[in-house]
């Protein structure tokens, strides 16, 4: 699919890479980037793009209505096991070795393979988890 890279591509991928470890919804990325006069409308059709052209991950919380985009583009995203905090919205990477003895303990108990680049695993971080 062919796209143009127009100014207002460029600084939402700007911005998507810098916050590649969070899921943010259209509305948040749309506030950030107003004082770029880059309109809701522009973040939700370039967004839509992004995410057809695999670059961009879309998904929702749990019990939540809106959907919330993440940056798979970014080096440190590629091949990686993501774990994401319900409480915070932060996305961490799972160790690569790690993640792939979790992957074949799957893969061998239940004779599945699980698609590394489409998997989230959804919890309660260790900062969120700690007494106040």
């Amino acid at each position: 699919m062919a796209h143009y890279e127009t100014r207002q591509r460029k600084t939402l991928l700007a911005y998507l890479s810098r916050h590649a470890d969070r899921l943010l919804s259209a509305q948040q990325i749309a506030e950030d980037l107003k004082d770029d006069s880059i309109s809701l409308s522009a973040v939700y059709r370039n967004l839509a793009e992004l995410e057809a052209e695999g670059k961009v991950r879309r998904s929702t919380r749990n019990g939540a209505r809106e959907m919330d985009f993440q940056y798979m583009d970014a080096a440190s995203c590629k091949g990686c096991l993501h774990l994401n905090c319900t409480r915070c919205g932060r996305t961490f990477h799972m160790d690569t070795g790690r993640a792939q003895r979790l992957l074949d303990a799957v893969s061998e108990t239940e004779g599945f393979q699980v698609n590394m680049s489409e998997t989230v695993l959804y919890g309660v971080c260790e900062n969120c988890r700690k007494p106040s």
